[in-house]
């Protein structure tokens, strides 16, 4: 028997609202073609990664409140900003 279609509008809004920060946390753009950039995106997405582990781990494991679970996650995502410089069709070079 297959499972019922589940839609974004079909969700409680606390979760919608996890998910979609979740997205924008993991949602970093490729760096540029230069080694600190490279370098950079790397730390940068463990660290992004690594909340997103801790907050997904409270809501699952620890039944952590969904909407205070995404907003600390927003917090945290605006706490570690993009800092290299993105790549472009021209390689990220500014």
């Amino acid at each position: 028997m297959s499972e019922p279609t589940v839609r974004l509008d079909s969700l409680p809004e606390a979760v919608v609202a996890l998910l979609r920060a979740v997205h924008e946390a993991l949602d970093i753009p490729l760096p540029g073609l230069t080694d600190a950039d490279e370098r950079a995106y790397a730390r940068l997405s463990e660290y992004r990664l690594r909340d997103t582990r801790v907050i997904l781990a409270g809501v699952l494991d620890e039944g952590h409140e969904v909407s205070g679970a995404a907003e600390a996650l927003r917090t945290w995502t605006e706490q570690t900003p993009v800092t290299h410089t993105p790549w472009t069709d021209g390689g990220g070079a500014a």
